[in-house]
């Protein structure tokens, strides 16, 4: 299970997806009753946000458990980056309620974009696991 190269990239995402709960996607000042305030968006902002986000962490983490039935671990992988991609829109279309022109996307935005890659290349590693297995059973 931990020799896998799969294991690893969920790891990270599961560990990067816990860690954009605490860490800004975007800062800028919003009109809250009238008057600008300067916030910082994360995933502790909106309630969808925080869901979303602590499913994918959860998720990645039971892929890793898995290792077992192959094809349940990428469907369930492939499920779960489809669901951080759904985030990275939710963010977008939070921080498109910000001021204009008044906002910046901080650098931490780039750990959010950072885990539907990692999804997608532990996806990679379980579908070279799945051509070995099927390479030895035809040697047998």
């Amino acid at each position: 299970m931990i020799q896998r190269v799969q294991t690893i990239w969920l790891l990270l995402a599961s560990a990067v997806a816990f860690l954009t709960l605490k860490l800004s996607f975007f800062s800028g000042n919003k009109m809250v009753n009238n008057v600008k305030t300067f916030i910082s968006l994360d995933a502790r902002e909106s309630l969808v946000l925080t869901i979303l986000t602590v499913a994918v962490a959860i998720a990645s983490l039971v892929a890793i458990f898995l290792y077992k039935d192959r094809k349940r671990q990428v469907l369930v992988t492939v499920i779960t980056a489809l669901v951080s991609i759904i985030n990275i829109v939710v963010y977008v279309t939070e921080a498109k309620k910000f001021v204009p022109n008044e906002g910046k996307y901080d650098l931490t935005s780039i750990l959010a974009v950072a885990i539907p890659i990692f999804l997608l290349l532990a996806i990679r590693g379980m579908r070279r696991d799945e051509k070995l297995i099927k390479s030895v059973d035809r040697l047998r």
